[in-house]
């Protein structure tokens, strides 16, 4: 997504890379994220551990803000360009490491993005929790994004099935908080997939970036494009 100020703009990825305890994964992530080179990046399932953090290095993204288990599972991050005058106010995470929030300015405008993983046997309800249990930090400055493992439309499954009574409800959370899913906002029609399930032969757009829809019209284009790892 890229999002645009005043006099210059803010460019931000999402990406799920489904482990980055090997070395390999860890470099070839570096080299996606030099070559796009976003203001920042929100990563998901590093299932880096808490003693691993040191492991997860980007040149010319000094600042990385991590939450990892004691474990080799979920995790996430968010590299933040050393281009970037980013301050940072206030972070805060789950005790699960499913979602980190940082607070803070960047170009003189606020920012808060929180980087979400929601796993696959949670869904549309966890989501709703969590927007319940951050409700008091979310304002209009909030971009929500990261791997929700829920589309949120019929058009984000290839199957075309009709969305159920919990993504309807989470839906309806999203908008009462004045919240919504930029990209099938500025692609209504477009179907495009973030994920292949093998067993069931079925691609769908669970990734996701929410943002109030009073800022809409700061964001000057959102696409979905190819990177060096999946999950």
């Amino acid at each position: 997504i890229i999002m645009t100020g005043s006099n210059s703009h803010i460019t931000i990825l999402t990406l799920n890379v489904n482990g980055l305890n090997a070395p390999i994964r860890r470099h070839r992530l570096a080299n996606w994220i030099k070559s796009q080179d976003p203001s920042v990046c929100c990563i998901q399932e590093t299932h880096l551990m808490g003693k691993d953090t040191h492991r997860l290095r980007i040149k010319g993204w000094s600042n990385i803000y991590q939450a990892n288990e004691k474990k080799k599972k979920a995790g996430i991050a968010i590299p933040v360009s050393d281009k970037t005058d980013f301050k940072t106010t206030k972070i805060k995470k789950d005790k699960e490491k499913h979602h980190i929030m940082v607070k803070g300015s960047m170009q003189q405008k606020e920012l808060t993005i929180l980087n979400r993983y929601v796993p696959n046997t949670e869904g549309p309800r966890f989501i709703k929790q969590v927007l319940r249990d951050l409700q008091r930090d979310l304002d209009s400055h909030t971009i929500i994004m990261g791997d929700f493992n829920t589309p949120l439309s019929i058009l984000d499954r290839s199957m075309r099935q009709k969305i159920n009574k919990d993504i309807q409800d989470l839906n309806s959370a999203l908008e009462q908080e004045d919240l919504i899913d930029i990209y099938r906002t500025l692609h209504p029609k477009l179907t495009e997939d973030t994920f292949f399930s093998a067993p069931h032969h079925i691609y769908s757009k669970t990734d996701h970036i929410i943002r109030s829809k009073t800022l809409l019209s700061k964001c000057k284009r959102m696409e979905i494009i190819t990177n060096c790892l999946s999950d």
